[in-house]
This record gives C-alpha cells, sequence and structure tokens, in this order.
C-alpha cells in the first residue's frame, strides 16, 4: 500500500501559533485553504513529501535524520530570516524562508534516507508542469516533489484562494501585515500529507537535533 508522507520542520510552540493568526491576517475576509491550526493541520516547513511504499519505517527513518542532523551541526533551533509573503502559481500563498547551507544539507540527508522507499510509480505522470520551472520540473520527475535540490524553496503554506485574490492578497499584505522578518523552528515530524500537501496528521516528531 502506498502512503503520501512528509518530513517537515516543525515552529516553536510561540511561533506556531504566530503562523496560524498570520493565515487569518493575510487572508483578512478571505478564508485560505486549508485552514491553519495547532492542533491539526500544522504550519510547517517541508522538507521533503511524497509517496512511499510500506518499507518506510517513520519511527526509525527520523530517528536517523536526525541523528544526521545533530552530526552536521545543526542547533536544536533553527531561525530562518523570511522575506515576506509571496505568490505561488496557481493561487498559493507562501511565507517564503531563506535556504541557508544547513537546511540544504538536512533535505539532502532526509532525501537520501527516503529515496529507495518512494514509490515512483505513484507519481502522476499527467501532473501539469507547465509553470514549473526547469529545477522543478527535474526535481518533479526523479523525485515526484518539486522542490528538491536547486529548486527547494523553503516556506510555509498560508494557504490557496482564486488566482486573483491570490494576487491581490499577496500585493497588499505589506501594508496590510506586520510580518516577522524571522521563525524559529524546533522540531522534526514525519507527517501524512492531506489536502494540498498538508500536515494533516502527525506520526513521529522528535525535537530537532537532540535524542
Amino acid at each position: 500500500m502506498t502512503r503520501w508522507l512528509g518530513v517537515a520542520l516543525l515552529p516553536r510552540a510561540d511561533h506556531l501559533r504566530a503562523a496560524v493568526q498570520l493565515q487569518r491576517s493575510v487572508g483578512g475576509d478571505v478564508d485560505l485553504e486549508p485552514p491553519l491550526s495547532t492542533d491539526g493541520n500544522l504550519p510547517h516547513v517541508t522538507v521533503f513529501q511524497g509517496p512511499f511504499h510500506d518499507s518506510l519505517d517513520p519511527a526509525e527513518t527520523l530517528a536517523g535524520i536526525n541523528a544526521s542532523a545533530a552530526d552536521m551541526g545543526l542547533p536544536g533551533e533553527l531561525t530562518l530570516s523570511s522575506p515576506g509573503v509571496v505568490y505561488q502559481p496557481t493561487g498559493w500563498l507562501f511565507l517564503a524562508l531563506e535556504r541557508p547551507p544547513l537546511l540544504m544539507s538536512l533535505q539532502e540527508s532526509v532525501v537520501a534516507a527516503l529515496d529507495s522507499h518512494l514509490d515512483r510509480s505513484a507519481f502522476d505522470g499527467d501532473k501539469d508542469v507547465s509553470r514549473f520551472t526547469d529545477s522543478e520540473r527535474i526535481s518533479y520527475q526523479k523525485y515526484g516533489y518539486r522542490y528538491v535540490g536547486d529548486a527547494y524553496a523553503p516556506h510555509m503554506t498560508l494557504g490557496r484562494a482564486p488566482e486573483a485574490v491570490a494576487r491581490e492578497l499577496v500585493r497588499t499584505t505589506p501594508k496590510r501585515v506586520s510580518l516577522p522578518g524571522a521563525w524559529v523552528f524546533d522540531r522534526l515530524s514525519f507527517y501524512v500529507m492531506g489536502q494540498h500537501g498538508a500536515h494533516a496528521q502527525k506520526l513521529v516528531e522528535l525535537p530537532l537535533a537532540r535524542p
């Protein structure tokens, strides 16, 4: 059986609550989908996600990933600066985050741990990739996920809206919302993907880079 799962960084508790509120503030009168919450669809930064065979053991795999994170010098808290809210085709609002070398190394470690368990037969070969960049297209063809390696674009998804609405919300957000300049992440999570790849169900959680 194929399971759609992901590995993510989770914000520190106070920043988790702030991200939930940020979605509401950015959306204003528009209900962005899917809605974020502190105990359901969690705000998160996806490191990798996709379809996996039953051979994957989330607890064992996440423990190995976390050990690798500690070995590479990743601190117990990772602070990522944010340039702000950006538009992503089609209709998505992302809180963009920086991509420091340590985060890139973490993704490399995650992909190495998960690659052999990927169910490549479950990749959507009919997916419209016409608006992907070249790097995203290569990433999607190889891994079934558009944001790997050079294409990795760390972000917290704030939700989706009709195309014109999403563009207008991104345009007006700097005037309407005070955006934090940095976000702190202190946990790794293995999760079940929900609507639009949301962090729908937490399977395993570990403090970042700590036993």
